[in-house]
């Protein structure tokens, strides 16, 4: 291996980047680049970015941490297990972190979430060891806070990715087919920390089997095409205590399905939240088991049961 391959450094005014398959789970170091727009189309083992000035970077899925230093002005899309700055100043972050974001000694940092297709994303996050609906991306810990002041906030609701990191110009990315439409997103675009436009919120729960994935996008797809609006998303494994905490009088018949492997977990949330999820599951996974909340009293219940349990379960 030789570094040379795995790092960028001392760039101005470029674009450059690798190509799917080019990093295969390396670890990569970029440093001391400015006004330059930097995309990493594969996965990786680690990042680190130091003293970075003015650079629009995409980063595909990192199995371990990244960790910004001494960077300013930067725009970022991010998917990783760990994420971390310190000494930064004004990053704008579309992220996907595993684990709880921090950042110390940073001021003026905005997030929002991943959102992001080309083709070889998915096997991408796999091979990272990712999961796609593990993503705490406004969560964030402020290592070091300042009285009276806020480091950190979110971006604007309506933030197209494309208006912070552009497609890439150069002939050799172009070969990359990327859509940053939020609907095509690899990662399900969620509010996480933003206010609620309704006190009623729905759990439901997939669990494990050969199509748990694609049955959680088509109902998030059903859902969000119905107007409402998913919170978050959480996939973790459950054992047979965790369903009599989350499902109480209906964990018997859950149980049996929890040795397949981890569930998928939605929160959907709007007025009739609770009646358009059931309805939805009716109609269209009639054959398949789901947990969903039976009615708009016990669902905040549930969603805080379950979230506290995987909360706890994931070490935040």
């Amino acid at each position: 291996v030789d570094p040379k391959d795995y790092t960028f450094s001392g760039l101005k005014d470029e674009t450059v980047g690798r190509l799917p398959g080019k990093v295969a789970g390396q670890q990569f170091i970029i440093q001391d680049c400015e006004n330059c727009s930097i995309y990493i189309f594969d996965h990786s083992a680690t990042i680190t970015i130091d003293d970075c000035v003015n650079c629009q970077i995409f980063l595909g899925p990192i199995k371990g941490s990244v960790f910004f230093r001494d960077c300013k002005d930067c725009k970022c899309v991010v998917a990783c297990q760990q994420f971390r700055t310190r000494d930064c100043r004004k990053l704008e972050v579309f992220l996907c972190c595993a684990t709880q974001p921090i950042i110390e000694s940073s001021t003026g940092m905005k997030f929002g979430c991943f959102q992001y297709y080309y083709p070889e994303l998915a096997l991408q996050f796999k091979d990272a060891g990712l999961s796609i609906f593990n993503n705490t991306w406004s969560n964030i810990h402020d290592f070091t806070p300042v009285s009276g002041e806020n480091n950190w906030g979110l971006l604007p609701e309506n933030a197209v990715v494309q208006d912070y990191v552009p497609l890439p110009s150069s002939e050799e990315l172009k070969a990359v087919r990327i859509s940053t439409d939020a609907t095509r997103s690899i990662i399900p675009v969620t509010r996480g920390q933003r206010q609620k436009s309704s006190d009623e919120s729905c759990l439901a729960v997939f669990f494990a089997g050969d199509y748990t994935t694609a049955n959680a996008r088509k109902l998030i797809d059903e859902m969000t095409g119905k107007g409402f609006q998913l919170i978050q998303t959480k996939e973790v494994s459950m054992k047979a205590e965790d369903a009599h905490r989350v499902f109480q009088q209906y964990a018997s018949e859950f149980i049996p399905l929890l040795e397949k492997g981890p569930v998928v977990a939605l929160e959907f949330n709007g007025d009739g939240a609770v009646e358009g999820c059931r309805g939805t599951i009716n109609d269209v996974f009639s054959g398949t088991k789901v947990f969903v909340s039976e009615s708009k009293a016990s669902a905040s219940q549930d969603v805080d049961n379950f979230y506290n349990f995987a909360d706890m379960q994931m070490g935040m």
